[in-house]
């Protein structure tokens, strides 16, 4: 059987484009292939626990992949059906403007091939689709209000907000605030991997019904490692089930895995474009914790409280990197009598920028690709984080701070960009500004491998909205 379209994945860009695309395509034929199985958020909570799991069958489904290269960095992710809305902390603030234009305004890497007024109508249907909590007035441009209201705010982001207005905000967030179909209303237990209330937005609670449609054929534990193509497009994909090799057809082919597997099944396919796999990273992310003299900040309502823009936007981004402030809301304590809450905690979240010496190739396992670190961290990054210790105590002067402790960056922040990035030629880029391949005219390349810059914000919000403007305007 020919299909009309195969999927791999199904996290959140192949969930969101599949949607999109079974709306405006009633009865066209789909096959996915899902590395994974399904694994539902009761059985995790049961290993999370402790308790024994149902079969050695769900102990193995549930250990996310890791892979460890160079400079000690690993990369975090579920291998399994709903992919990283499984574990994902449902941080979703949209990307600022700026964002996509880095050359233009900062001469930095280059632009995007599309820009935000296009992308603001599919932001809002994304957010829509996950009901997202979130303030009335943000620093990005919004044409509605959230599905959902705010969650409230801690004692000093009060103060932080009254100061900065839309520069610290309510974090917009896949966290329901209200509890809503499907889903109940956060408790603010910051256990967002797997949230014990399923407050949080998941493929599993919230659109299983993508694939209980009758057109889709959801094959589980497919494990696909390339495509047969020509010279303009490709005809066949390869994938292995329960040891048996086999392949499927189809007029089109949707890769919507992360970019490690979206990377790896393009170059065991003959991908000889320079830049495939080339230049993945994620955001830098460091701790912040602030003391603080006679203020609790028992309260608020969420995992992160909110977001602060003071280090975003400048001219200084022509130097170094903006920064994304996450204010979280997970216990931490002072081992200080008297004083075990009077203690705030910012996560900065330092754009870096793609590097010729980060890169993802082949291994001697066609299944699992290599992931190489050499470069590390780019200075544009490095940089940002020393002027945010100079400029940290000015912008927290309306609060009454002891003194501010950095920690040591952290490992990962479960953003996995880059590889594919999108652009206007193959001098450029790997994809156009629909995700579609410059050569294999028939492949798509979804998710954050299509990234052009990472921007400090969290990805997940924008690579929604990018399946769902592919998916409208390509079929």
């Amino acid at each position: 059987m020919k299909y009309d379209i195969i999927v791999v994945g199904t996290g959140f860009a192949s969930t969101f484009f599949l949607k999109k695309y079974l709306e405006k395509n009633p009865g066209k034929t789909v096959l996915v292939l899902e590395r994974g199985r399904l694994f539902p958020l009761m059985e995790r909570l049961k290993i999370r626990k402790g308790d024994a799991a149902t079969s050695e069958k769900v102990n193995e489904a549930y250990r996310k992949l890791f892979i460890n290269q160079h400079h000690e960095k690993f990369w975090k992710f579920s291998p399994d059906f709903g992919g990283s809305s499984n574990c994902w902390w449902a941080c979703t603030p949209r990307f600022m403007p700026s964002d996509f234009k880095m050359k233009t305004l900062y001469g930095i890497e280059q632009d995007w091939p599309i820009d935000y007024d296009v992308l603001d109508p599919y932001y809002e249907e994304a957010e829509d689709i996950m009901s997202i909590s979130g303030p009335k007035e943000t620093p990005f441009p919004r044409k509605k209000d959230y599905p959902l209201p705010p969650h409230l705010f801690a004692p000093p982001d009060k103060i932080l907000h009254e100061k900065y207005g839309t520069q610290y905000i309510s974090q917009p967030t896949a966290r329901a605030s209200r509890a809503i179909k499907g889903r109940n209303q956060c408790v603010a237990s910051s256990t967002c991997t797997e949230c014990p209330v399923n407050a949080k937005f998941t493929i599993e609670n919230s659109l299983m019904s993508v694939y209980e449609n009758p057109a889709v054929t959801l094959e589980y534990n497919a494990q696909v490692y390339r495509l047969t193509t020509t010279d303009k497009a490709a005809t066949k994909i390869h994938y292995a089930k329960d040891n048996i090799e086999l392949e499927a057809e189809a007029d089109y082919y949707i890769l919507g895995a992360n970019p490690f597997f979206n990377i790896n099944i393009l170059l065991n396919s003959g991908d000889k474009n320079p830049l495939t796999g080339v230049g993945f990273g994620e955001q830098l992310g460091i701790q912040a914790l602030i003391d603080l003299k006679d203020m609790s900040n028992a309260g608020g309502s969420t995992w992160v409280n909110a977001n602060g823009y003071m280090l975003y936007e400048g001219d200084f981004r022509k130097d170094y990197a903006g920064c994304l402030i996450e204010t979280n809301n997970a216990t931490y304590i002072r081992p200080e009598e008297g004083k075990w809450l009077d203690i705030m905690s910012f996560r900065l979240l330092f754009e870096d920028l793609p590097q010729k010496g980060n890169y993802i190739t082949t291994s001697n396992n066609k299944f699992i690709p290599e992931a190489v670190f050499n470069a590390g961290r780019s200075q544009y990054a490095l940089k940002a984080f020393e002027e945010a210790k100079k400029k940290l105590p000015g912008i927290l002067s309306c609060l009454p701070v002891e003194q501010i402790r950095y920690l040591y960056p952290h490992q990962n922040e479960g953003h996995i960009i880059g590889g594919a990035r999108m652009g206007t030629s193959e001098e450029n880029s790997v994809v156009d500004k629909y995700m579609v391949h410059h050569q294999y005219r028939n492949v798509l390349v979804l998710g954050a491998s299509s990234y052009t810059t990472y921007s400090p914000s969290n990805p997940t919000l924008t690579l929604c909205a990018l399946s769902l403007h592919t998916a409208d305007k390509l079929f």
